[in-house]
């Protein structure tokens, strides 16, 4: 039996096993929603988008935090309502003194001193500051509702969070079962390479080339592992948890649709929808409303007074009982300035926010322009890397033809499976890279 009839002989023979190899690794098609799933072990809970979304909503703390800090800015409304109502206090005193001796130094007054023995109460009621109050007021609760603009902001950081994690943990599992694979493939290719030598058909460089290339699929699952573990912890951390989870990811998107064609829409939507941009606007608001109470602080501060009590014991010159009503205008006339430089800082403040809520929508707008581009590119690159594998497949297959016949060398056939594997990581790349510039997009125009 000569060379030639020896090597067509055993390229039969192990035909069945590159089969099986080239079967492990088929042209790369979108893969129904149900297929691609992560391996589960028993102790696996399975995890949609919509579900890690709701997790990440309920556990993250990130979530807590912004709620609880809108809360706290609703009770800063109260506060500044408070000088809406009465100021009521009681007072007990009593005294030992030398009847009839005086405070000499200290006050411009000269009270009497007398041992007594009282208790009384003072009210005091604000008629009309002039607007001051209404304004704090209404700067309050104008912040308040920023503050629950943000907080809506940061759910939607969360949730865009959530989708991004998830689908950098499929991605991650796709390219582990691409490197799975192409152990596999690589496997069997050096199998062959292996039996040809021993039956002197191919030389000893061919062998290590062969298992050069496989040790690069076992580095190359290595890190797919690490990374897949990885992306499983960054998506644990995001819904809340401070250990990993062992979840079984499931994607349920349906066909994946093409972006719209226009962007100038979506940048109209997200200036209506954006919670930061309404938040700024409120910021804004507010700002023009304290400038007007700080302005107020140059006009009079109206109060009724009020004040009764009784003396049950004490010197005989003190009256038993004690009451008064009466009024109180304080008139601000000089304090060096300072509350026109108030109102002025106030003022400048208040330009300072409006040209914050300007630049914010300058931002957004170039945020929005720059997603929708993204997902423009991430969408065509799906097809293109579809067209790279299908390619490097059938380089694959004419190089491990060619170099069956002898007519190629080891390393053409190394390069073939490179650019293979490549290929193939691309395109499991390239699905979830789209859907990741989608949820971007979605966030951007503050879309459900």
């Amino acid at each position: 039996m000569n060379r030639n009839v020896l090597l067509m002989f055993l390229s039969l023979s192990l035909a069945p096993a590159v089969m099986r190899a080239q079967a492990a690794v088929p042209p790369v098609q979108n893969p129904p929603a149900s297929a691609v799933q992560t391996q589960p072990s028993p102790a696996t809970q399975r995890l949609t988008v919509q579900d890690a979304e709701q997790l990440a909503l309920r556990n993250n703390p990130r979530i807590s935090l912004s709620r609880l800090l809108a809360m706290a800015s609703q009770q800063i409304t109260r506060e500044a309502k408070s000088n809406y109502y009465p100021n009521a206090y009681g007072s007990i005193t009593a005294v030992e003194a030398r009847d009839g001796s005086r405070i000499a130094a200290g006050y411009l007054n000269n009270p009497a001193l007398y041992e007594r023995f009282a208790g009384g109460a003072a009210l005091s009621q604000l008629i009309t500051d002039f607007g001051r109050t209404n304004n704090l007021v209404a700067t309050a609760a104008l912040r308040a509702k920023a503050a629950d603009m943000n907080a809506a902001a940061t759910a939607a950081q969360i949730k865009l969070a959530a989708d991004q994690a998830f689908y950098d943990a499929l991605q991650a599992n796709a390219e582990l079962t691409v490197a799975q694979q192409t152990v596999a493939a690589r496997q069997v290719v050096s199998d062959q390479v292996t039996a040809l030598f021993n039956n002197k058909l191919k030389s000893q460089l061919d062998v290590s080339f062969a298992k050069a290339n496989l040790a690069q699929a076992n580095l190359l699952l290595l890190d797919a592992q690490n990374n897949y573990q990885a992306a499983l912890s960054v998506l644990s951390e995001i819904l809340g948890f401070s250990t990993q989870q062992p979840y079984e990811l499931v994607d349920t998107e349906g066909q994946l649709m093409p972006p719209l064609d226009a962007v100038e829409p979506l940048v109209d939507q997200a200036f209506s929808n954006r919670p930061e941009i309404a938040a700024q606007g409120y910021e804004y608001q507010a700002s023009q409303r304290f400038q007007k109470a700080e302005r107020d602080l140059l006009l009079p501060d109206i109060r009724v007074l009020g004040v009764v009590g009784g003396v049950p014991t004490g010197a005989p010159q003190v009256d038993n009982w004690w009451g008064a009503v009466g009024f109180n205008v304080n008139i601000p006339i000089f304090n060096g300035f300072l509350y026109p430089a108030r109102a002025k800082e106030a003022a400048l403040r208040s330009q300072a926010e409006q040209e914050r809520l300007r630049d914010l929508k300058d931002h957004i707008a170039s945020d929005v322009r720059t997603s929708w581009l993204n997902t423009q590119t991430a969408y065509r690159r799906i097809a293109v890397t579809q067209q790279f594998v299908d390619q490097t497949t059938m380089a694959v297959n004419l190089s491990q033809t060619r170099y069956k016949l002898g007519l190629a060398s080891i390393i053409e056939l190394s390069q073939a499976e490179l650019q293979q594997t490549e290929a193939q990581i691309q395109f499991a790349a390239a699905r979830y890279q789209y859907r990741i510039a989608q949820a971007v997009l979605r966030f951007q125009v503050a879309a459900p």
